[in-house]
């Protein structure tokens, strides 16, 4: 064998290449398959279609696209910021704080978003005299997505090994100390995949911020369906438009998940 030669074996680069191009014609084929079984349903029924009432409120479309990603950013960080204050209060010393976030936890996981909107909107937020839908609408879905990140904060968490924790206490490392150069790094790679999964359903629920007032991506679509008479027309740009968004984020989920799985 000559020196210097890489005799019958390719590079990481190579199959990492070859394995996305897989992922992306197999990605292709079953965009094409949809796509036929969806022509063929609607041709076999034989709807009336009508794009021009559409095209004629894209603009408002795409106004309504681009609401419903702002208020999506904002609420990301308010259900972040919110699920590491829960994890944190579940894992305080008193009790009290723990049986408090943890009761905040179980009644926002239990009950329905659409519920919690409806209550807060209307009864909450008018009793404290707020009628400003957006900030209420913003705080409650952040919350609720908040809910359930503080639980996926704290399983990263309790993760790292008791071995680690009584590490730092060793070395002279103060709780603040052990959490910022210790737990936080290990604790932010594992729930990076779990976190960016949530953030996903957190643009999806977005859209029911619209029983509200909120002139969102779904509320746009309804006055153009109203104005149209043609709601398929309308709703399908609607899907479309939130897929656009939602399936590279589940695809960097998919990754993360794969980037960070190790044993602890």
């Amino acid at each position: 064998m000559l020196p210097g030669v890489n005799h019958g074996v390719l590079p990481a680069s190579h199959d990492i290449a070859v394995s996305s191009t897989r992922r992306a014609l197999y990605a292709l084929g079953l965009f094409a398959i949809a796509s036929a079984a969806f022509y063929g349903v609607f041709s076999a029924v034989e709807y009336p279609w009508n794009w021009s009432g559409v095209w004629q409120y894209r603009e408002q479309f795409f106004h309504g696209w681009l609401s419903t990603m702002g208020l999506s950013l904002v609420a990301m960080v308010v259900s972040v910021a919110f699920g590491f204050l829960l994890m944190l209060g579940r894992r305080a010393p008193w009790l009290p704080v723990r049986m408090g976030c943890g009761s905040v936890v179980e009644v926002v996981r239990g009950s329905p978003l659409l519920v919690q909107l409806l209550i807060g909107h209307y009864i909450i937020a008018q009793a404290l005299n707020i009628d400003q839908p957006l900030f209420t609408g913003i705080i409650l879905l952040g919350c609720f997505e908040g809910a359930y990140l503080a639980e996926i904060f704290r399983g990263a968490v309790e993760s790292i090994s008791t071995s680690q924790l009584e590490a730092a206490r060793a070395v002279g490392f103060s709780k603040a100390q052990t959490y910022r150069f210790v737990i936080i790094p290990q604790a932010l790679r594992r729930a990076l995949p779990g976190t960016t999964g949530q953030l996903v359903s957190l643009i999806k629920d977005s859209s029911l911020l619209s029983v509200i007032g909120i002139e969102e991506l779904v509320q746009k679509v309804k006055i153009m369906n109203a104005a149209n008479f043609a709601p398929l027309e309308g709703y399908l740009p609607l899907a479309l438009a939130y897929l656009v968004v939602t399936i590279p984020l589940s695809h960097l989920a998919r990754r993360l998940e794969g980037r960070f799985a190790y044993e602890t």
